[in-house]
């Protein structure tokens, strides 16, 4: 493999065309997504580990989408209803993971949004209800509970571990 010199990679590799930034900055920037963002997969564990997790999570999305479907556990709370009902359903003192439909849609940044407006302490759970069941963790819906198989492009079909 032939090394160019940063000069000669940027003019030719759009990837490079913006030099990455300072390990310092990096370490900042990635530090602080952390603190906003927590994963299916970390969710998922911190649930299944029994007693409590230190944090509950809020799925914001309509009664529809909850009914067909919705992390056991969760508190149903549409982004809409957060500033009314909140008080009366979350405890100021726990943290709070929202999540809505998946990757497309930003209602759990929206309802982060509300709640930490409100004063609450928030991160958002990347993916949503979309790879929670594609990972293939358990629901519930209207009907009673559900699971399916993990889907190999999202989640290791052998092992519970990622690896990352």
């Amino acid at each position: 493999m032939v090394m160019t010199s940063p000069t000669t990679a940027t003019a030719v590799n759009s990837v490079l065309r913006v030099p990455p930034a300072s390990p310092a900055a990096a370490a900042a920037h990635f530090g602080a997504s952390l603190a906003f963002h927590a994963d299916v997969s970390d969710v998922a564990s911190a649930l299944a580990a029994g007693g409590d997790p230190g944090f509950v999570v809020v799925d914001s999305r309509s009664t529809a989408s909850w009914d067909q479907g919705h992390i056991p556990g969760a508190v149903h709370l549409p982004t809409a209803l957060i500033p009314e009902q909140a008080p009366q359903l979350l405890d100021p003192a726990v943290p709070v993971v929202t999540y809505c439909w998946g990757p497309g849609c930003n209602g759990a940044t929206r309802a982060a949004l509300a709640l930490a407006q409100l004063g609450y302490q928030v991160k958002e759970m990347l993916g949503g209800f979309e790879y929670w069941a594609r990972e293939g963790f358990a629901f519930e819906t209207w009907e009673g509970g559900e699971r399916r198989a993990a889907d190999p492009l999202t989640a290791p079909v052998d092992d519970a571990d990622c690896g990352c």
